[in-house]
């Protein structure tokens, strides 16, 4: 019984901001006292407020930190927000072709890239020749029916097989030789011209030197001369006469061929991918370029004033005339033209090289 002078005993609530003995945490602490509210019940928080709200929700463009805020209270603390950064979609125009470019590095990435050269050039030899019924006779049949073609044409039309008599040489071995030279270039540059559109879908896939897939199609069009070449033996058996005595020359003009076609190769791979216009234009440059080479007839029937600056503009000219002179002719190739040719070709190759760097990337983005 409770005694009537004594006040009646209340039970004990909650503390504030308690529910049960657990403490409610989203309650402001006790010792702080909770902030104001003005303009009545439906009042709508200030300017002030709106924008403070995204960063306290936590909407779109921004990032929790991994620790609370310094001075917050407990693990349910405001954190600070940060912007995530935007990564662009391609470089900017204005870096676009402003790589710097080494050729010592730019040569030992590629020889790094060794194997993925051999595999994209074995790729082309299987894809070509697969499930063909000729198989690598296509790639004789090519320069065969051209030196039928001109061994018909120019015995009856011109006097150019009376200038390939006068040394020696029958004509079909004076255009034959010609024709392989010739067939490896056009064969260099039409197909290196759309290595790498052609291998779009790798691009993006596979890191590697960009030149790899120019650089493979000079090897498959390389192996396709080397067959071509056994027809040349049997011409010599035909005709029953050996190589010159300076054949062992012919390996120099083997080196400044392949510079010449590695690079247009390499120039025109990148052009086309930003100027798909190029490979309408190449059929009829090579019809054009065919006949601008000394392939059908002989360098004696340039002039001579102008022998220099033609060798100058198509290093070809003295490779087929250095080729015929070794392998036909027996004579020591004409050292001076063949100096020109060198150093032209070295310079094609040279800029080839350094335009294909500074094209180089933007070309996963276009192609």
């Amino acid at each position: 019984m409770q005694s009537p002078m004594q006040p009646p005993i209340q039970q004990a609530g909650p503390a504030p901001g308690y529910v049960g003995h657990a403490r409610d945490p989203m309650a402001a602490p006790p010792h702080q006292a909770a902030p104001p509210r003005s303009g009545g019940r439906h009042a709508r928080p200030g300017p002030a407020a709106d924008k403070a709200q995204p960063a306290a929700a936590g909407g779109p463009g921004t990032r929790l930190p991994s620790g609370p805020r310094p001075g917050s209270f407990g693990a349910h603390a405001a954190v600070v927000m940060r912007p995530i950064r935007e990564i662009p979609e391609a470089p900017p125009p204005e870096l676009r072709f402003k790589r710097r470019t080494g050729l010592v590095k730019g040569v030992r990435e590629l020889w790094k890239a060794r194997e993925l050269v051999r595999t994209l050039a074995e790729r082309d030899l299987r894809a070509r020749y697969k499930q063909a019924v000729l198989g690598f006779a296509w790639a004789i049949l090519t320069p065969v029916m051209l030196m039928v073609v001109f061994t018909v044409v120019f015995q009856r039309v011109g006097d150019v097989s009376k200038i390939a008599q006068s040394h020696g040489a029958p004509y079909p071995l004076f255009s034959y030789v010609g024709l392989l030279g010739w067939t490896f270039f056009m064969a260099s540059v039409t197909q290196g011209a759309s290595a790498i559109v052609s291998n779009g879908p790798l691009l993006n896939k596979v890191y590697c030197p960009r030149e790899v897939f120019p650089l493979s199609t000079i090897i498959v069009a390389l192996f396709d001369m080397m067959i071509a070449a056994v027809v040349l033996v049997v011409l010599f058996g035909i005709y029953t006469k050996a190589p010159a005595e300076t054949s062992y020359i012919a390996p120099l003009f083997l080196v400044i061929q392949i510079e010449v076609a590695l690079g247009a190769a390499l120039l025109l791979s990148a052009s086309v991918v930003y100027f798909r216009d190029i490979r309408h234009m190449l059929p009829l440059l090579m019809q054009m370029g065919m006949f601008a080479t000394p392939v059908a007839y002989g360098l004696d029937q340039i002039t001579k004033e102008w022998l220099v600056p033609y060798v100058a503009a198509n290093p070809l000219a003295a490779v087929i005339d250095g080729y015929r002179r070794t392998l036909l002719y027996g004579q020591q190739p004409d050292w001076q033209l063949t100096g020109v040719a060198a150093l032209s070709a070295s310079l094609m190759l040279l800029i080839g090289y350094k335009v294909f760097k500074k094209l180089e990337t933007g070309i996963a983005d276009v192609a």
